[in-house]
């Protein structure tokens, strides 16, 4: 089956095989949350970005190998519903950025800083610090060896513009900057972006419109 990213609360999970690692995206809660189970094809390793509802669709996602980790991507609690119930079950390193830490209820093992490594099996993802939506909001980029990029960016960027900022200019400027520099300065346009709701999209298909988000403020 050729993944698409659509995925729907209730519906089963959408899994994009790559050479070196599988990702499987799942939808849940009343804000149609994405999270994202990885897994390190070479040591069945898995990491889970965002434990942010309904814990038992998360739990059977996962199965019996359990988590070695666990990413919090902000600390807006639509994406931490389920964070207690899946550390209590699968006793996982906890991930945030260390500027969001504070407000997660789920104690943080490791404060992660911008360029920071986590690690899942043999696989390597780097972190971006993203100041705007969140102080402390991380995104993560695999940099494929055998292919294109992948980030995943939390409710940093979306098909469509960078995620809410609530009308403040001073914080859409500072994310619209992390977002153009760290992501699209970085990271090639077939780049495949897995934002926090909804569906996913390409740098490519979103950077020409830069310009344009820039100019409506938001």
């Amino acid at each position: 089956m050729t993944y698409s990213g659509a995925v729907k609360v209730g519906g089963p999970a959408d899994v994009h095989e790559l050479q070196d690692l599988m990702i499987s995206k799942v939808a849940v809660g009343a804000m149609n949350n994405n999270a994202y189970l990885l897994r390190c094809r070479a040591t069945g390793e898995q990491l889970l970005i965002d434990a942010a509802a309904d814990p038992e669709t998360l739990l059977t996602l996962i199965g019996d190998d359990g988590i070695a980790s666990v990413v919090t991507t902000h600390q807006h609690g639509d994406h931490w519903q389920a964070l207690a119930r899946v550390v209590e079950v699968t006793g996982p390193r906890t991930y945030a950025g260390r500027y969001d830490a504070e407000g997660i209820p789920v104690p943080t093992d490791v404060l992660v800083e911008d360029g920071d490594t986590i690690n899942v099996g043999r696989v390597s993802l780097t972190a971006r610090h993203l100041v705007g939506h969140t102080p402390g909001s991380i995104a993560l980029v695999y940099d494929d060896p055998h292919g294109h990029p992948h980030v995943f960016t939390g409710d940093c960027l979306f098909p469509g513009g960078v995620g809410n900022t609530w009308k403040d200019p001073k914080a859409f400027a500072s994310l619209i900057d992390d977002v153009e520099s760290k992501i699209f300065g970085r990271l090639p346009d077939e780049t495949w972006v897995y934002p926090g709701h909804g569906n996913d999209t390409t740098l490519g298909a979103e950077r020409p419109h830069l310009p344009e988000w820039r100019e409506r403020g938001w």
